[in-house]
């Protein structure tokens, strides 16, 4: 019983949303399978996304997540919050949605500073946003510079989050320089324009 609730802690610490810390040693490495499209449901959002990279979110050993984004045409990676994106996350494990959202907060420090009410504020609206999720469950999150952010749940829309520096800053969980997983960045940037 001890060893299982240390693996159900392990992989929610390492949650589906977010990376794990630089010293949680995630090891990046190519998805199982490549994205095949666009997923139908936001092809509307980027008209003519352009695939930029996929990878797979390892830690400690596990598989947690396979990550890929596409990008609008024009999309710079040193730049990336100021255009429009699509990173969609489909989980290799059962992870908690409240667990999702508190390490979000947590990375998006890495990415940029935010006060004590954004804090409360975004962590409500995150827990609305990810439920609890299982093996092969996506989330696809839209980035939107002058709106905010956008998500679905295998498909089905969620509550948006129309705060611009939210988004920012969430996304910068994988695309900020500062994130703490380069080599995830590094491989869903692959194809994009540097």
């Amino acid at each position: 019983m001890q060893r299982r609730s240390l693996l159900s802690h392990c992989a929610a610490t390492a949650t589906a949303a977010t990376l794990g810390s630089a010293a949680s040693r995630t090891n990046a490495q190519p998805p199982a399978t490549s994205p095949n499209a666009l997923p139908a449901h936001v092809a509307e959002a980027i008209p003519g996304a352009i695939f930029s990279g996929a990878t797979r979110m390892r830690f400690l050993g596990f598989d947690v997540y396979d990550a890929a984004l596409w990008v609008a045409p024009g999309f710079k990676a040193a730049q990336y919050a100021q255009s429009a994106l699509v990173l969609e996350l489909t989980y290799l494990r059962s992870l908690n949605g409240r667990s999702i959202a508190q390490r979000s907060i947590s990375e998006m420090r890495r990415a940029g500073e935010f006060t004590a009410a954004q804090e409360q504020r975004w962590l409500a609206a995150m827990e609305t946003s990810f439920p609890d999720v299982k093996a092969t469950d996506r989330i696809t999150g839209v980035h939107n510079p002058a709106v905010g952010a956008r998500f679905w749940f295998n498909g089905i829309a969620r509550a948006p989050i129309n705060e611009p520096d939210f988004s920012r800053l969430f996304f910068g969980i994988w695309l900020s320089p500062a994130t703490s997983e380069p080599k995830l960045r590094t491989a869903l940037l692959a194809n994009a324009p540097a």
